[in-house]
């Protein structure tokens, strides 16, 4: 299936497929050739469904979208083909041939043979039929394990590019700076370095398997106004330099990403989509970004019909593509006919079609696609294949045992046990009572962005295409004596209170009950977590909180298990709880991981990625705050948390020992060197998260009471001991001062070596001196972090 190509010099190779010549002077012999409506068909994608039947893709009538015809689009050429996976059900082998035809065309369709880029969903996992869905973002925060995180995504990776995949629209950099927000699921967590070092390591597995990685949402979209989606976003420069783009900058520095994704909001009246401040004078000026800036699908009509800046769709397109946007997704709106029109008129400068169109081509050419030798079938497929179609069915396993494998362990390091009074482990109760909405739910470890909740929800008659077990099910796998009985007790959010006699009575007869609440991940609504599925408090969905409280009436001990897609306010079950156990989506393995917590095969070593709120009212609630953010006498709202950043118990005990400093002072171009022990005084193995925090009591602007600055997980050995060596640039003390610059001011810090945001357990008061230094984007990110072994 290589694809013919007519092109004018059919005597010798053209420069642009001459994979010898330097990739600059094939891009501009290219452009060079190209008419506008040519290069502007390689500015926009279409929208379309691979075909289960490996026919071509179909495109997708989208509501919000005319419907597109590719035979008229196609000679002209295509910039991307909108999520072939991601739209209906389909075999993965078929989809791939599918794809393949479909690029075959496209590819012999227009004048330089160039295919299109084939983007598709990866926020937790491949969003494709019969793909493994791993733990969700917030799940990565709670296992602060960068390195797992990394190969989670380079399996990712592989999966997509077997099929025949470019891109992938993750990871989402978003810091949760409001619970409240339906899509903190899709996040790391509340605190820019957690979010950047696992951001990063997200970015740095998809890319190694060959995908182009696409940061989301650049930037300012988790800070909208009482956590609603799509709202405008109230924040200073200060914020956002500070706060939001810390996790951006990480990614692309260290992370290679070549690609990003703009927010929908606006910031102080500006939409993201047309800030050429942000877009090109941060992103490309400063940070020396080169690779490709894509519109959150419908962000450039946005900015005509929600913004209100722009009067036209020419004026849309030439507004997004002065600030820096290269690509129109989903489909094409603005950047096809609108903007050749304003071009050719002079509303538009064509330049600014050949910056965009440059920085496209360039990242097509890097990936092999105007090569001579390039062929449409991914390596999972031949040439044979296309005689009998039929046959690919199940050919390729988007769900094999390592994935799974890398889904469990995952799910068991991010699973967080917040409190426990002695009862768990159990050990082995004679009943137990197993209630709840979730408990028998097996989508229910699923995030909104899986494939059975994002598209499977539409296709009620299609196979789920993986294994989701229910806690129910491994529960009794993995308490084979134990008599389960089992009640709903409410919905998740029908307030449906009908169950709680039958739910109270089974507690009764047991000897503990668990109680298995959370959320629903779904979209715009149709969900209790989600994109567009936003809450007006924290307090649990529909009547699970009622459901709780009667349960902790009866004299049954309760452990309380959440499977949810953000923090919940607990009430009661804070005190009175024998145990609770945190989960966020934990993904496909999920129940099992519970099931082991809950067993003691597995010992629990997630941390808080988010505080848990004491009161469903207080947020926002982050920990990242400064003095008049947190608790005093002059309001009668305490936002303190119930459980804090950073928190989470062992069924083991350590114990931080030995904090030496080797300096005092440092100068502001300098660094810190501590060292401490940390020692397993248990009688299990365990795993420790040392967290860093610094504090700076006296600045020249207001600053968060403390802020993580680095993180290490310890797996150590019943009475095993290891001693940290921690070195600490100055840098790392940097803020954005009062001109708008990055400063390392001199003065007294404090290096909190902490269990958690509120758990300290060892504290080295240092001193910078010497003049303020300033710092910009290649200041040093990171305390060096080494493990010894103690004898």
């Amino acid at each position: 299936m290589n694809a013919d190509v007519a092109v004018e010099n059919t005597s010798a190779i053209a420069l642009w497929n001459d994979p010898t010549a330097p990739v600059s002077a094939r891009v501009d012999a290219l452009i060079d050739a190209m008419t506008l409506e040519e290069k502007t068909a390689q500015l926009f994608g279409v929208w379309v469904g691979a075909s289960d039947e490996g026919g071509e893709v179909a495109p997708h009538q989208h509501e919000m979208e005319e419907p597109v015809d590719l035979d008229a689009l196609l000679p002209t050429g295509l910039g991307q083909l909108t999520r072939p996976f991601g739209t209906v059900p389909v075999d993965p082998a078929l989809g791939a041939l599918s794809l393949a035809r479909t690029q075959a065309r496209i590819a012999a369709t227009n004048r330089f043979g160039i295919p299109a880029l084939a983007h598709d969903e990866c926020l937790a996992g491949f969003a494709a039929w019969g793909a493994t869905p791993y733990p969700v973002p917030l799940s990565w925060g709670a296992a602060f394990d960068p390195a797992l995180v990394r190969e989670m995504a380079e399996a990712i990776g592989r999966d997509m590019r077997s099929v025949g995949v470019h891109q992938g629209l993750a990871p989402v950099l978003d810091v949760v700076r409001d619970a409240r927000w339906g899509r903190v699921e899709e996040t790391i967590g509340e605190d820019p370095y957690l979010v950047g070092t696992i951001g990063t390591a997200y970015v740095q597995g998809l890319e190694s398997a060959g995908i182009v990685a696409t940061l989301k949402h650049f930037a300012g979209y988790s800070a909208s106004r009482a956590g609603r989606n799509l709202a405008p976003t109230s924040m200073g420069p200060r914020e956002r330099a500070d706060v939001l783009l810390p996790p951006f900058e990480m990614a692309i520095r260290e992370g290679g990403a070549r690609s990003v994704m703009n927010a929908y909001t606006d910031t102080d009246g500006v939409p993201s989509a047309a800030d050429e401040a942000l877009l090109t004078g941060l992103l490309r000026d400063t940070w020396d970004f080169d690779g490709t800036v894509v519109a959150d699908y419908f962000a450039i009509a946005f900015l005509k019909t929600l913004h209100g800046v722009a009067a036209d769709w020419a004026d849309a397109a030439g507004t997004a593509l002065r600030a820096g946007i290269d690509v129109e997704l989903p489909n094409v709106k603005t950047y096809g006919a609108p903007l050749t029109e304003a071009v050719a008129d002079g509303r538009v400068p064509e330049a600014l079609v050949d910056r965009a169109v440059r920085r496209v081509l360039t990242q097509k050419v890097a990936l092999g696609l105007l090569d001579p030798d390039w062929n449409p079938l991914p390596a999972a497929l031949d040439a044979t294949d296309e005689d009998d179609p039929s046959a690919l069915r199940g050919r390729i396993d988007l769900d094999g045992p390592a994935n799974r494998a890398l889904a469990r362990t995952l799910a068991e390091q991010a699973i967080v046990l917040l409190s426990n009074d002695g009862t768990l482990p159990l050990d082995r109760p004679r009943r137990i009572a197993l209630i709840g909405p979730n408990a028998d739910e097996p989508t229910a470890v699923l995030g909104c962005y899986s494939f059975p909740q994002h598209i499977g929800v539409r296709h009620p008659d299609t196979p789920l295409g993986i294994e989701l077990p229910t806690l129910r099910e491994t529960l009794a796998a993995e308490f084979p004596d134990t008599e389960i009985t089992y009640a709903r007790g409410t919905g998740v959010d029908d307030g449906d209170l009908s169950g709680l006699a039958e739910a109270t009575r089974l507690a009764r007869e047991a000897d503990v009950t668990l109680v298995v609440l959370g959320d629903r991940a779904g979209l715009f609504g149709r969900g209790t977590s989600g994109e567009g599925c936003d809450v007006a408090t924290l307090a649990l969905p529909g009547a699970q909180q009622q459901l709780l409280d009667a349960l902790l009436d009866v004299e049954t001990p309760v452990v309380t298990v959440l499977l949810a897609g953000r923090p919940y306010a607990l009430g009661r079950a804070v005190g009175e709880s024998a145990a609770i156990v945190q989960s966020f989506f934990p993904g496909e393995e999920g129940t099992r991981a519970i099931a082991g917590v809950l067993a003691g095969r597995v010992n629990p070593s997630g941390r808080l990625p988010v505080s848990v709120p004491r009161g469903p009212g207080s947020q926002p609630g982050a920990y990242l705050g400064a003095p008049l953010a947190h608790a005093s006498e002059v309001s009668s709202i305490d936002p303190t948390p119930a459980f804090a950043f950073g928190h989470g118990l062992s069924y083991t005990r350590f114990e931080w020992t030995d904090l030496a400093v080797e300096a005092q002072e440092a100068p502001t171009d300098g660094e810190f060197a501590l060292s401490l022990t940390v020692c397993n005084t248990g009688e299990r193995s365990g795993t420790e998260v040392v967290q860093l925090y610094l504090h700076d009591p006296v600045a020249s602007v207001v600053q968060p009471v403390q802020r993580l600055i680095g993180y290490s997980r310890l797996a150590l050995e019943p009475r095993e001991a290891r001693r940290l060596r921690i070195t600490i640039p100055a840098d790392l003390a940097s803020f954005t001062g009062r001109d708008g610059r990055r400063v390392v001011e001199p003065g007294e810090l404090e290096l909190r070596l902490s269990a958690s945001s509120a758990d300290p357990r060892l504290t080295a008061r240092v001193t910078l001196t010497g003049a303020e230094r300033h710092v910009d984007h290649t200041r040093r990110l990171h305390a060096t972090i080494l493990q010894e072994q103690t004898t």
